[in-house]
């Protein structure tokens, strides 16, 4: 039996949402700041807004101008981060506990008192330019994810980076910046989150003198309204070939509900399914198509679970010398159609299930990690209770349930197959 810790868990009266993950193993503290918005709520047109946001956030404030907040945290011998995903975006700090009261007011401070004067945007903007050249236009293997992701979700903003496109970063400005800030940045679109060496009360006192002193604006929170993707009633196919390829690689996605979006017990299926599938060595795809035909040098497979509206399931491999990516595709495929046709054994389904419980106990020991799961959770449209009975779902998956969401989400015709292959120089 798994048991997470006794969080606590209370709003203060601006609204921001307020949780506590005790862990005195040592004197340390994680703390971070969720809001709930990330690329998916960007405005048509201007992709890209809330990952330059999450950049412009360190130039600074009347109070602590550009470089303070950084210099306090290394002064103070701690380490800082932030990131941006689909559905939220996060800022965090991990130090000795005795600073913790100095990281909530420095973050309290740049919730709405950001300043961001035009030279500063500028500059920013061109850093973020860079690091798309850097991370995409100049590496096939994400401009391939890129180019998967804008074919599986044809409607949805999830098909759109979250770095933003880039001819629509260099159009981003300051008002643009300005506006999508004062918008979800708020004290009631946020969630603290402090894990570490710390209880709910003392939480709960520095919290209040900090961040309750942030005034919750008139309007109201922002509603997030994104459109729904359509079903795939074909298969679709993404190739992209380049000089600087090394190895090519087919991967193969499907569209698949998450845990705040699946019916039944279709979310927990997914994941032991993905774990049979190609979650190690012992996998289905391993076994098949690494160790007794020799066709591939590496398989895997994922399931994103944790998005606010439609996710992904995917699987991949990396061809052996020789053979051909759409022959590696009828093997995987021929893989597929075991779980669609026949159940998994008591042997796969129990080895699934026990490692899939055991990561998420050894996950248990990062402060961090936890927060992150809190985090995602809690923005995502789920609740801390989920987190607490997820276990108990994950044991209560059959072979039945898996069997039945393979035939339902992974149905033949419903995928977006990508080829990454080595072009002539």
């Amino acid at each position: 039996m798994t048991t997470l810790p006794a969080f606590g868990h209370f709003h203060l009266e601006n609204g921001l949402e307020v949780v506590v993950i005790p862990d005195h193993r040592a004197p340390v503290v994680t703390h971070m700041v969720y809001y709930r918005n990330g690329a998916a709520d960007d405005p048509l047109g201007k992709s890209g807004i809330a990952h330059f946001l999450e950049h412009l956030m360190f130039k600074g404030t009347d109070a602590n101008p550009k470089g303070a907040f950084s210099k306090i945290v290394s002064d103070v011998g701690g380490h800082e981060n932030a990131f941006t995903s689909y559905d939220y975006t996060a800022y965090f700090q991990r130090v000795a506990k005795e600073h913790l009261a100095r990281m909530m007011e420095l973050e309290a401070d740049r919730m709405t008192g950001l300043v961001l004067d035009g030279p500063e945007v500028l500059s920013e903007r061109d850093v973020v330019i860079e690091e798309r050249k850097m991370r995409t236009d100049s590496e096939p293997s994400g401009q391939l994810q890129e180019s998967l992701f804008a074919t599986l979700y044809v409607h949805h903003p999830y098909g759109t980076p979250v770095i933003g496109w880039g001819h629509e970063i260099e159009e981003l400005s300051r008002e643009d910046a300005l506006g999508y800030y004062q918008r979800f940045y708020r004290p009631d679109n946020a969630i603290l989150i402090v894990a570490g060496d710390v209880e709910e009360a003392e939480v709960r006192r520095l919290a209040s003198a900090t961040y309750g002193k942030v005034k919750r604006p008139n309007s109201d929170r922002p509603e997030r309204r994104r459109v729904r993707e359509p079903e795939i009633r074909g298969s679709r196919f993404v190739g992209l070939a380049d000089p600087k390829v090394e190895q090519p690689m087919t991967q193969k996605l499907y569209l698949a509900p998450t845990y705040v979006r699946a019916p039944e017990n279709d979310a927990p299926a997914l994941e032991v399914l993905s774990q049979i599938l190609g979650g190690s060595q012992t996998s289905r795809l391993y076994r098949a198509l690494v160790v007794s035909q020799a066709s591939a040098v590496g398989v895997g497979s994922w399931y994103w679970s944790d998005a606010l509206d439609m996710g992904q399931f995917g699987l991949y491999a990396v061809p052996a010398e020789g053979v051909s990516l759409p022959d590696l595709d009828a093997a995987m495929e021929t893989v597929l159609a075991e779980f669609r046709e026949a159940d998994v054994t008591p042997a796969e389904l129990s080895r699934a299930r026990t490692r899939l419980i055991a990561d998420m106990v050894y996950a248990q020991d990062s402060q961090a990690h936890l927060a992150r799961m809190v985090g995602s959770t809690l923005t995502t449209g789920g609740k801390i209770e989920d987190l607490a009975q997820w276990s108990e779902r994950i044991r209560q998956v059959s072979a039945a349930d898996i069997r039945r969401v393979a035939n339902r989400y992974l149905a033949p015709g419903k995928a977006v197959v990508g080829h990454l292959t080595k072009a002539a120089a």
